[in-house]
């Protein structure tokens, strides 16, 4: 039991950080308002300035547009015209703040006897705590916020802007290199590291990979390879979804030739760096682990997505899909986006029932949603969930151990892939200096 004193050094440890993460989490909320308003659009992000969109009055940040606090100044009415301020608005911007601070409740405050948010969390964020720890936080809450607005756009437009998954992902890679350079001891080997890294084989991979899709960028952009459905327009008219597209099958041609480069990348950066002796740099092994887990968890999207549009015909899963779980993949590793790929089927199976259901019971036209909505509830459920995850598979693969965060501590000669099955803690000593 927390005593009187332990309260107040809790509070004096905590307070601070848990006002700065709700000040950011609201400040955010505000931005993903902008964001699920403007991208729709093909509005800037940035231009014009928030504004009514009654009368155009300016809103000003620390007056109109002020997080929360300036719709409950304002009375729920513009300043300028009067209008009707929906409370939406404020609601998001309430509910992303709350959302960060459970956040970092769940992940710095949780200790060993309250034992599901401890495995949610774990030793390596209580030992870091949010000084040492924020990179890694930061990188959580943003990807977080960011399947809440793919959700809330996708679930409107059937359209993820590909700008979000994008942003998310540059993030990851510089957050978890930032993360490497300054976390600190953590324990016993296993808990050295919140996502599996990779030794000289997977890093190699990663790196050949991103360059694959950068050759492959390249090669579009100078018309050497064209875009996939590219004369979508002649053939669906608007309001239509592309998967009436007649020649869907023609086009997953043109997204083979895309991914060759790709392959051809992955594998020859496997082959290259797997052979080199000891361990790549921590701060390799941490970005490594963030862009395999990029090409993982887009990979497996893109490859459902060939094979069930050759299959059909038809459009199976959009490229959007493809980029919010490869965003997935690096935030959280190779192994998770695996996982969330096949529990997504279930949200969707679920909302079909209740789809069903609603139209029985209310009548009307049964509301479709897309995919991406389903990846973003599994990722969410699988990240709560872990605990969960982790006991199932000692049941169902007692003889086989679950992939976890770890550092590489040696090569591991019967998985070259990810080399990641001797994970270390970050600090070996206190002069440890990045390789």
């Amino acid at each position: 039991m927390l005593t009187l004193g332990d309260g107040s050094q809790t509070l004096l440890t905590h307070g601070p950080w848990i006002a700065f993460v709700f000040v950011l989490g609201a400040c955010v909320g505000s931005f993903i308002n902008v964001v699920n308003w403007r991208l729709p659009q093909g509005m800037s992000l940035s231009q014009p300035p928030s504004r009514c969109p009654i009368c155009g009055g300016r809103l000003r940040f620390f007056r109109e547009n002020l997080p929360i606090l300036g719709w409950i100044l304002l009375r729920g009415k513009c300043r300028y015209c009067r209008a009707p301020i929906s409370p939406v608005y404020p609601i998001v911007e309430l509910a992303v703040a709350l959302a960060f601070v459970a956040l970092y409740l769940c992940l710095f405050m949780s200790t060993p006897s309250q034992t599901w948010w401890w495995e949610v969390g774990g030793r390596w964020w209580t030992t870091q705590q949010f000084p040492l720890g924020w990179p890694a936080y930061v990188l959580l809450a943003f990807l977080f916020a960011g399947l809440f607005s793919m959700t809330v756009i996708d679930a409107r437009t059937f359209m993820i802007p590909l700008v979000i998954p994008v942003f998310i992902t540059c993030v990851a890679v510089v957050l978890w290199f930032v993360q490497a350079l300054i976390a600190r001891h953590s324990g016993p080997a296993g808990l050295g590291w919140p996502i599996p890294a990779t030794g000289w084989g997977g890093t190699g991979a990663a790196i050949g990979g991103m360059l694959g899709i950068g050759v492959a960028a390249v090669l579009q952009g100078i018309g050497i390879l064209r875009p996939s459905f590219f004369d979508y327009e002649q053939y669906v008219a608007e309001g239509d979804v592309l998967a009436e597209y007649p020649h869907a099958r023609r086009e997953m041609g043109i997204e083979l030739l895309y991914l060759t480069p790709v392959v051809v990348g992955i594998v020859v950066g496997w082959l290259v760096l797997n052979g080199v002796d000891g361990v790549p740099p921590r701060w390799l092994q941490a970005v490594g682990g963030s862009l395999l887990g990029y090409l993982v968890g887009g990979g497996i999207v893109w490859s459902v997505r060939i094979l069930g549009t050759l299959a059909f015909g038809r459009e199976a899963m959009g490229l959007g899909d493809v980029h919010l779980l490869a965003a997935v993949g690096a935030v959280f590793g190779w192994f998770l986006p695996i996982i969330i790929f096949f529990v997504a089927p279930f949200f969707g199976l679920a909302w079909t029932v209740l789809a069903a259901l609603g139209r029985r019971l209310r009548g009307g036209v049964r509301r479709e949603l897309p995919y991406g909505p389903h990846l973003a509830a599994a990722t969410v459920l699988i990240f709560l969930g872990r605990p969960v995850l982790m006991d199932a598979w000692r049941v169902l693969m007692p003889t086989v151990e679950m992939p976890v965060g770890g550092l590489v501590d040696a090569v591991d000669n019967s998985d070259h892939w990810t080399d990641a099955l001797k994970p270390v803690s970050m600090l070996p000593d206190a002069t440890w200096i990045p390789q």
